[in-house]
């Protein structure tokens, strides 16, 4: 079990997001407060797992707050917050996650869901975080009794067999780039796509990532690479040389064929590999699309998510590569796709750009 801190100067939000929060098995709000020197005082006795933080707030503002938490008491911390547009900046300032407050006409369910699916996909982090964290010193009524976490995680393990059947391409179809990241993806994908040119094949991304922050994700990346980057918005988006398209936070992005273009299909379905997005997803669909026609590159992550859909590229002779262990802030996806026999080529993060060129020229094939 999970436990959270609520922090809004709204007593009916407190109130919302409290009920919210606590509807989700594997967490529980420990308490709420009103401001930042409330909630200072409460981090230090109960010491939560996870902070919530609105950016309107008394006294002080949450992100000053969030930058002074992570330089005294670094933390995972999720905004919910109405200021949308600062989505790229609090994820600098060291949130976690970003989840936007109920839009005009939204229902409470939607952003109900909306909170959890980020909150379930910060589970692997929060695990880690746990396993570090100093014991907190507080009297016995205020503990909160917590579930050992083993290598399976909190809940069953989804195969991509269970969501989206396997049908590997049997010709080779045109050129295609699929990138799988987890942990340290962020700052990562970003030093790829600063040095990659335009007029490549087209790219597609699943990254872990929550709800509310993949879309600006998606445009940084845009504003800092040659690339043309958007998050999928939905189906049918026939995929163009020079462009790059990321998974949203909360659904998979599967490719399939269309003619001879390939276009991009959502789904909404269950978390497959403890993820959704999930690269297991992704890669199986790019083997189902352009088989032999596509390069796969998996950089850092936590856990093993891709490793299944990377296998059934490597045996469909994709060109598949993974970033090296002194490279990855977490070297778990790669390593579990190189264990798993399904790399080629093993580089440093600050080469993989070039192996991507030179997978779109024919240099580098499988």
């Amino acid at each position: 079990m999970f436990t959270v801190l609520v922090i809004d100067d709204s007593s009916s939000m407190r109130r919302v997001i409290r009920d919210m929060i606590n509807s989700i098995d594997e967490f529980e709000v420990v308490d709420t407060a009103i401001d930042a020197y409330e909630a200072r005082e409460k981090i230090k006795q109960l010491e939560p797992d996870l902070v919530t933080i609105d950016i309107n707030m008394p006294k002080m503002d949450g992100v000053t707050f969030l930058r002074n938490l992570m330089k005294l008491h670094p933390m995972p911390a999720v905004v919910i917050s109405g200021e949308g547009v600062r989505g790229s900046d609090i994820f600098d300032d060291g949130a976690v996650g970003f989840v936007p407050k109920p839009a005009t006409g939204e229902t409470m369910q939607n952003f109900s869901n909306r909170i959890k699916d980020t909150l379930l996909n910060l589970t692997f982090l929060l695990e880690r975080y746990t396993l570090k964290k100093p014991k907190p010193i507080t009297p016995i009524r205020q503990q909160v009794k917590k579930v050992n976490l083993g290598d399976d995680g909190v809940e069953r393990k989804v195969h991509p067999d269970e969501v989206y059947p396997s049908r590997p391409a049997n010709l080779p179809g045109s050129r295609l780039i699929a990138i799988g990241s987890s942990t340290g993806g962020v700052e990562s994908l970003l030093t790829v796509f600063k040095s990659l040119p335009s007029g490549l094949p087209p790219i597609v991304m699943t990254q872990h990532i929550p709800y509310g922050f993949s879309n600006s994700f998606a445009q940084r990346l845009n504003t800092h690479s040659s690339v043309t980057v958007q998050e999928v918005r939905g189906d049918g988006i026939v995929l163009q040389k020079g462009n790059a398209y990321l998974a949203p936070g909360n659904m998979h992005l599967v490719i399939e064929k269309r003619g001879n273009d390939y276009v991009t299909k959502l789904l909404d379905v269950t978390r497959v590999s403890r993820h959704k997005p999930s690269v297991d997803i992704l890669f199986r669909s790019v083997n189902n699309s352009a088989g032999g026609g596509a390069m796969a590159v998996m950089m850092t992550g936590m856990g093993d998510d891709g490793s299944i859909g990377m296998k059934e590229l490597f045996k469909n002779r994709a060109y598949c590569v993974a970033q090296n262990e002194e490279s990855c802030v977490v070297y778990g996806m790669p390593k579990k796709a190189i264990e798993a026999g399904a790399v080629k080529d093993i580089c440093h993060l600050n080469d993989i750009s070039s192996y991507i060129v030179d997978f779109a020229s024919g240099k580098r094939k499988a």
